[in-house]
């Protein structure tokens, strides 16, 4: 071990002359730089440490006993929330219930315990588009006005194929039935058949209203929708609303009215953005 931090040291001073940062040859080598600092005023271990045994500490006849007693026939279902209470029913005391965790997990005995099934997670049905008009993607995103704290709102549906914008509008509030006329606009625009495309959204209220799951039912449209706490699961439309927000058209200060906002996109759809943005508007 002496001998290792003195090659380390030796190794890292030659890097340090030759023009490398100290911090990148600590990262070579996965250490701290408090360490190497530690190490170059004493190579030797300076650690005193504990000299004795605790007190407490589990004999391994003890060990052996929580061990036994956990795989034994009458706990064998039972985690150790349960085994430690019903065994101080009985006037017998082994180890505490973190004890029992603690050696069992040691042992890999800490699995499911119980007469029930484990809890099995099933990953969810991945969708994949191979052409146009197989995958949608939606989502609303805010655009300031003049006045603060209000809000105008850009529902936009994106063909996750070809990155094209098969539907906008911009509207002063968000509701599901202003998304369903426009979905209901794109089918008919785009001449969409039952069962033909998948809609994939996150779980924001217009997104799940009733009115919405309605329209799609009645069009033969299938609902997707992104995964509970997973604020990725929809990354198409936060792109492209990120492509809109950032191009060199996108203006500096708030819109003046919902006009404005919509001349906006409509100038958008003769613009050419950067190389590389995939903004395709229909």
């Amino acid at each position: 071990m002496l001998e290792d931090r003195k090659n380390i040291l030796e190794l890292i001073a030659e890097a340090v002359a030759s023009g490398c940062r100290k911090f990148r040859a600590c990262e070579a080598f996965d250490l701290n730089e408090r360490t190497l600092q530690r190490w170059q005023l004493s190579s030797i271990d300076q650690r005193h440490g504990p000299l004795t045994t605790p007190a407490n500490k589990l004999a391994e006849s003890e060990k052996a006993l929580v061990i036994k007693m956990s795989v034994s026939a009458a706990y064998v279902n039972m985690s150790p929330h349960q085994i430690v209470p019903k065994l101080a029913d009985e006037g017998v005391y082994i180890a505490s219930e973190s004890t029992f965790y603690r050696v069992l997990k040691a042992e890999s005995l800490n699995a499911h315990r119980g007469l029930s099934k484990p809890r099995i997670v099933e990953r969810p049905k991945a969708y994949e588009a191979t052409s146009p008009n197989q995958i949608y993607s939606w989502d609303i995103t805010y655009l300031q006005s003049c006045v603060r704290g209000q809000f105008y709102y850009l529902y936009l549906f994106l063909d996750i194929f070809s990155r094209k914008i098969v539907g906008w509008n911009i509207h002063e509030t968000q509701e599901a039935d202003l998304s369903s006329e426009l979905l209901e606009e794109i089918c008919l625009k785009e001449k969409i058949n039952k069962f033909q495309i998948v809609v994939h959204a996150d779980n924001g209220g217009p997104m799940k209203a009733a009115t919405m799951l309605a329209t799609m039912q009645k069009l033969g449209v299938m609902p997707s929708f992104s995964r509970p706490s997973v604020s990725d699961d929809n990354p198409f439309s936060e792109s492209m609303f990120k492509t809109l927000k950032y191009c060199p058209i996108y203006p500096s200060r708030p819109f003046e009215s919902i006009e404005a906002a919509i001349a906006w996109m409509n100038k958008c759809k003769s613009s050419t953005l950067p190389a590389g943005s995939h903004l395709v508007l229909s």
